[in-house]
């Protein structure tokens, strides 16, 4: 089958580098499946996971947010932070969900709510992307 070649780059150095044979993201417009030859495009990312099928297994990597750009024989996602799944540290993920809820419970005026959400949403998903 068909590959094509995957980067996920951060501003801290690169976190994956395959061919694959698919590659699944949260746009912000909405879930997009790539295939090799897919035609040219941009498109900001969400906070979530990008899938990676190659044969009949899975890689997963936590991303939040960033830019995917795609070309026919190669993609680029650019993001603001991604973790591979087996990187992540579980009880340090739980633990940040934790403090993001108990940020988001206590109502005070000192409390940056958008920022506590955005935490929230972070290690729920580095969580989901590590079952």
């Amino acid at each position: 089958m068909k590959t094509v070649l995957v980067n996920v780059v951060t501003p801290d150095g690169p976190v994956y580098d395959a061919d694959v044979e698919m590659v699944s993201v949260k746009a912000q417009s909405g879930e997009l499946g790539i295939l090799p030859g897919h035609i040219p495009m941009v498109a900001p990312l969400r906070i979530g996971a990008v899938r990676l099928k190659q044969g009949s297994s899975t890689e997963f990597v936590a991303v939040t947010g960033g830019f995917i750009e795609v070309r026919p024989d190669k993609i680029t996602i650019l993001a603001q932070a991604a973790e591979r799944a087996e990187s992540i540290d579980v009880a340090r993920a739980k633990e940040a969900k934790k403090r993001a809820e108990e940020r988001l419970n206590h109502k005070t005026d000192d409390i940056d709510f958008k920022r506590a959400e955005l935490a929230l949403q972070r290690a729920i998903n580095r969580l989901n992307v590590t079952k």
